[in-house]
C-alpha cells in the first residue's frame, strides 16, 4: 500500500472511531491486521487497536467474527492479554487490547538470539499455563509465535488469543483461500494446519509451543525454507533435528519435552497443555529454580539399596571430574591474588539433597547419595568440605545461597535433588557460586 493510501486509510479510521478512540499512530502490521496506538476517550487510557485487513474484513462480515472475538474476550488469566472491546465501524473490523510497554519475544530474539535455558523454561511455562486455561474454556489460539508473546514486568503474556480462530470460524476454508490469508505462521504451523485439516484442535498450539521453544534454544526454527510452501512441506514430511545439535547444555528432559511437542501426529504429542505443566515446573524449580546443564534418567533396578552404589559411583565420577576442573581454574585465577583467597575459593558445602517423596526408602536413598558425594569430594586434597553436621539444618528450598554461604564460610555450594518416578531415578546436581548465586556447573 502506498503512503498516500496509508494516510487516507488512517484518516478514514480516525473518522470512523471518532468519539470512541483517538488514533495516534501505527505501531505495526502483520498478516491479518494493522495495530495502532490510540487513546480510549471514555476511560482516558492508552490502548492498542487492531484493525483487520480490508480484503479480509470484506470476506468476513462482522457478525460471526465479532461473536467469536467476544468468546476470547471472556478469557481472564495473568498470562493472557485481555480484549477490551471489539466492533465494526464504517467497514472497519477492529478489536481493542491494553497497550503494554515492553517488547515482544520476537524483538528479544532479534536482539539477543538464543535465550538462557532457565529463562526459556520460564517463558514456555507461562505460555503453556495460559494455553491450559484457554483450552479448558474451548479456545484455541492457532497462531502461537514469538510475535504474539509480550514480555513485560519479567513475565510472558500471550496476545491475540482467539483471533485466528475467529477468522477461521467466520470465513470457512473456501473464503479463507479467497481472502489469501494463512491462519498461522509457516514456521510454527502444525502439520494438520499446513494440510488444511478441518479437524485442527488444541494440539496445534502444543506443536507451535515446541517450535517456539526450539527457536529460543537453537537460534533457529525447526524447519526453514526459501518459501512458505517449502516450510509447510517440511512440517509435514521432515523430522526436526535434535535441539542439542545446535545448543549445548540443553537437558535431556527439556529436549524430550520439545521434541514430543513436534511430533507429526497430534496423538503422539502431549495431549494437553496441563499435561506439560508439571514437567516444566519440575525443570524450573529443580534444585531451587535452575535447570541443570544436563539431566538424564537413570534406569532403576529393584530396591534403593541395590540402586545406591552404581548411581552414587556414576554421579560422583562426573562430579569429581568437573569439580577438579573448576577448582583448578579457581586456583589459577586466585594465585595472583594471594594464597588466602585461593584457600577460600576451595571451600564447598554440600547441602542436604531434596526429594518430593516422603517414604522411608526414598529418604534413606537420598540421604545415602548425599553422604557418598560429600565423602568423595572430601578426598580432593585441595578442597575443604564442611562437615555433614554443619549443613543439616539448612533448607535448600529457601535458596538464600548468599546467607548460607556466609554462615558456613564457603565460596561454593553444591545443591541437589533426587527424583524417583516408577522405574526411573534422576539425580540433579548444581554447583553454585555464593557471591553471585550463579550456577557454575550442573549435571545429573
Amino acid at each position: 500500500m502506498f503512503r498516500g493510501d496509508m494516510t487516507a486509510r488512517l484518516e478514514e479510521l480516525q473518522a470512523a472511531l471518532k468519539g470512541r478512540y483517538e488514533i495516534e499512530r501505527e505501531l505495526g502490521h502483520g498478516g491479518m491486521a494493522t495495530v495502532y496506538l490510540a487513546n480510549d476517550v471514555e476511560r482516558q487510557r492508552e490502548v492498542a487497536v487492531k484493525v483487520l485487513r480490508p480484503d479480509l474484513a470484506a470476506a468476513l462480515g462482522p457478525e460471526r467474527f465479532l461473536r467469536e472475538i467476544r468468546i476470547a474476550a471472556n478469557l481472564t488469566h495473568p498470562h493472557i492479554l485481555p480484549l477490551y472491546d471489539s466492533g465494526e465501524a464504517d467497514g472497519f473490523l477492529f478489536y481493542v487490547m491494553p497497550y503494554i510497554e515492553g517488547q515482544t519475544l520476537r524483538d528479544r530474539i532479534e536482539k539477543e538470539g538464543e535465550l538462557p535455558v532457565a529463562e526459556t523454561i520460564r517463558i514456555i511455562r507461562e505460555v503453556v499455563d495460559a494455553l491450559a486455561f484457554a483450552h479448558s474454556k474451548g479456545v484455541v489460539h492457532r497462531d502461537i509465535k514469538p510475535d504474539n508473546i509480550m514480555l513485560t514486568g519479567g513475565h510472558a503474556i500471550v496476545a491475540d488469543f482467539g483471533v485466528a480462530k475467529a477468522v477461521s470460524e467466520a470465513t470457512g476454508r473456501d473464503k479463507l483461500t479467497t481472502a489469501g490469508v494463512a491462519l498461522g505462521t509457516p514456521a510454527y504451523m502444525s502439520p494438520e494446519q499446513a494440510t488444511a485439516d478441518p479437524h485442527v484442535d488444541h494440539r496445534a498450539d502444543i506443536y507451535a509451543v515446541g517450535a517456539m521453544a526450539y527457536e529460543l534454544l537453537a537460534g533457529r526454527t525447526p524447519f526453514t525454507g526459501a518459501t512458505p510452501q517449502s516450510i509447510l512441506a517440511a512440517h509435514v514430511t521432515e523430522h526436526a533435528e535434535p535441539v542439542s545439535k545446535y545448543r549445548d547444555h540443553v537437558s535431556t528432559e527439556l529436549e524430550a519435552l520439545i521434541m514430543r511437542c513436534l511430533e507429526k501426529k497430534p496423538a503422539d504429542r502431549w495431549q494437553s497443555a496441563g499435561e506439560m505443566l508439571p514437567h516444566l515446573e519440575s525443570m524450573g524449580t529443580s534444585s531451587g529454580g535452575m535447570t541443570p546443564a544436563a539431566t538424564m534418567p537413570v534406569a532403576a533396578v529393584s530396591g534403593p539399596k541395590r540402586l545406591f552404589k552404581p548411581l552414587a559411583v556414576g554421579a560422583t565420577v562426573v562430579l569429581l571430574a568437573s569439580a577438579a576442573v573448576f577448582f583448578g581454574r579457581s586456583d589459577s585465577a586466585a594465585g595472583a591474588r594471594g594464597s588466602a583467597i585461593a584457600d577460600e575459593r576451595r571451600t564447598i558445602a554440600v547441602l542436604p539433597f531434596t526429594t518430593v517423596q516422603t517414604d522411608e526408602e526414598s529418604l534413606s536413598f537420598t540421604s545415602g547419595i548425599h553422604d557418598d558425594i560429600r565423602t568423595q569430594l572430601s578426598k580432593i586434597r585441595s578442597l575443604r568440605v564442611t562437615s555433614r553436621a554443619s549443613v543439616m539444618g539448612f533448607n535448600t528450598a529457601d535458596r538464600n545461597i548468599s546467607a548460607i554461604g556466609e554462615q558456613l564460610d564457603v565460596e561454593t555450594i553444591l545443591a541437589g535433588s533426587v527424583q524417583r518416578s516408577g522405574a526411573n531415578v534422576r539425580i540433579n546436581l548444581e554447583l553454585i557460586d555464593v557471591l553471585t548465586t550463579e550456577v557454575i556447573w550442573g549435571d545429573s
